[in-house]
């Protein structure tokens, strides 16, 4: 096949939700559609029986959550589709936010019964500010939720957006029958089955076959009620607008017994975008350029604990990437060749020989790739859109074990390389800080740097209200803040400035002291934001 044959058969995005919403079982059902799995290990609610495909780290095994971003590649329909499982608990909100970078369209999954919540809202924002297509799943239509009607209502004036739903369900709870496909006028009518493809199906062809009320009575009835009301409610469907990020397609269902995956599964690869362009600090570039480029959006060490490997996860952007070609590294301006690229099956992986536009591959990392890289065919340009924020919950690391000095120093550093957290140091680095987004952060990091490094670290309390990156070019400023405020100032990993203010109070008066320095929440994962010659 040709490149551009290739690039069209590419589906790349995200599943994301607020926790326990459904979305990692809506994750293994669509991978039991497509026949790469056979049967579901069900995940419901915190209690695992057995873990889930894309939960492979021991922690989320134990805990039931989410705790890191899976990458799962798989056919369907002649589509190859890249998948990338994200956390929901919002204490590993940016290893979401940056997952969002590398994707091209979502797959939001809300809870019937709790409706629109506070991380799902916050998801959706980031997903607002790209313009990135998003596909709404309502799951858990087996409980006794929230009406259907009023459930498309809050999502619009909760989300800010305009949605129209594609399927409607036939009764809720123990009175759910099933969905009726709007986009193509058919209902499916299967028993449940929560680790099977159900195969014994009656399916109805047009909402008025009478074969439903001979099998529904009144049910049918109201069904299609409820469409003449929903079409008479709700503007037609455009591919155009849902492409556009203007338009939500909403889709109901139940993951966990089968209801509804499949409807979502056959119109999003019938919609959902190929792979599109991305911006580059040289402009943008186009999936079906010639020349190969791609990025690093997600690293993570000890992915197989065994072998203690470490894979950086890069994004194909555009052209062909090849094995054992040789290809540019453009922050350390170096030429690298990779001899067993992978793709992923969460924890299972392959080597391959090529990959496309929309691919997720893993690349052997010895340490040379930092989050936001670029590689190219010999350009020296950067990808843009790859957000660090200011964290919000700051420990000081106190290494409890001496003789691990070592195993530790190796650890922080390979685990805030992945974006877990943050590391800031003063005093050459004796001093070490880490900055999380939520506090669970240090639970899952004090675990795996005991069990994958073997070092034993306790996090002590830091009276911190957020950091800030500074960018200043006035030397009588930057004395001031070295002279009054050298507590506070710290080397982040890129050996950029930072200044981390104990309250909101503290900060303004930095601010009126140092009115021409500019203070930053948030940068670039590649951003150099000062010289570290001005750090001295």
């Amino acid at each position: 096949m040709s490149v551009i044959s290739e690039i069209k058969r590419r589906k790349t995005f995200a599943i994301i939700s607020h926790p326990d919403a459904g979305k990692t079982t809506l994750t293994e059902k669509l991978l039991l559609y497509s026949g790469a799995i056979q049967i579901a290990g069900a995940v419901k609610s915190n209690k695992i029986k057995k873990s889930a495909t894309s939960d492979f780290l021991e922690i989320e095994k134990q805990r039931g959550i989410s705790v890191a971003t899976s990458v799962l590649s798989f056919d369907y329909n002649n589509h190859k589709i890249n998948l990338l499982d994200t956390p929901g608990h919002k204490d590993f909100a940016e290893d979401t936010y940056r997952t969002l970078t590398a994707v091209d369209s979502v797959i939001l999954v809300v809870d019937s019964v709790k409706g629109v919540e506070e991380q799902t809202e916050k998801l959706m924002q980031v997903c607002r500010m790209r313009n990135t297509p998003v596909i709404i799943f309502i799951n858990k239509l087996d409980r006794e939720g929230k009406d259907p009607v009023e459930l498309l209502d809050e999502l619009e004036s909760k989300l800010s957006i305009r949605v129209r739903p594609l399927t409607y369900p036939m009764g809720k709870g123990i009175q759910f029958k099933g969905v009726y496909n709007i986009y193509k006028n058919k209902f499916t009518f299967f028993k449940s089955n929560k680790t099977k493809v159900e195969e014994d199906t009656i399916v109805f062809e047009d909402i008025n076959d009478t074969r439903l009320d001979e099998t529904f009575g009144t049910d049918a009835q109201k069904l299609r009620q409820d469409i003449e009301l929903i079409d008479g409610v709700y503007e037609n469907f455009s591919v155009d607008e849902y492409l556009n990020g203007n338009l939500a397609p909403v889709f109901f269902g139940s993951a966990l017994n089968n209801f509804g995956v499949q409807e979502l599964l056959n119109t999003f690869v019938e919609i959902s975008p190929s792979p599109v362009e991305r911006e580059t600090t040289d402009g943008m570039i186009q999936p079906h350029n010639h020349d190969f480029s791609g990025f690093v959006f997600k690293i993570h060490s000890n992915l197989d604990p065994k072998h203690r490997d470490r894979i950086a996860f890069l994004r194909v952007c555009s052209g062909r990437f090849e094995r054992n070609k040789f290809y540019h590294h453009v922050r350390l301006n170096r030429q690298l060749k990779f001899t067993n690229p992978a793709s992923f099956m969460a924890q299972s992986k392959e080597v391959i020989d090529e990959a496309f536009p929309g691919d997720v591959i893993g690349l052997y990392d010895s340490g040379i790739f930092n989050i936001g890289d670029t590689l190219t065919e010999g350009k020296s340009f950067m990808f843009k859109g790859i957000p660090r924020f200011s964290p919000e919950v700051f420990r000081v690391v106190r290494n409890t074990d001496p003789f691990k000095s070592k195993q530790m120093e190796k650890g922080i550093k390979f685990l805030t390389d992945e974006g877990l957290a943050q590391l800031f140091t003063q005093n050459l680095g004796n001093k070490k800080v880490v900055g999380v987004v939520g506090e669970l952060q240090f639970d899952v990091m004090k675990y795996r740097l005991l069990n994958e490094y073997g070092a034993s670290v306790e996090f002590v309390n830091m009276n911190a209200y957020k950091a800030f990156w500074i960018q200043n070019n006035i030397k009588t400023e930057l004395d001031y803040l070295h002279s009054m405020y050298s507590n506070n100032l710290y080397l982040d990993k890129n050996n950029n400035l930072v200044f981390i203010a104990e309250t909101e109070y503290s900060f303004q008066r930095v601010r009126e002291k140092c009115p021409n320095t500019i203070f930053l929440s948030s940068i670039e994962h590649n951003d150099q934001t000062i010289e570290l010659e001005n750090v001295a």
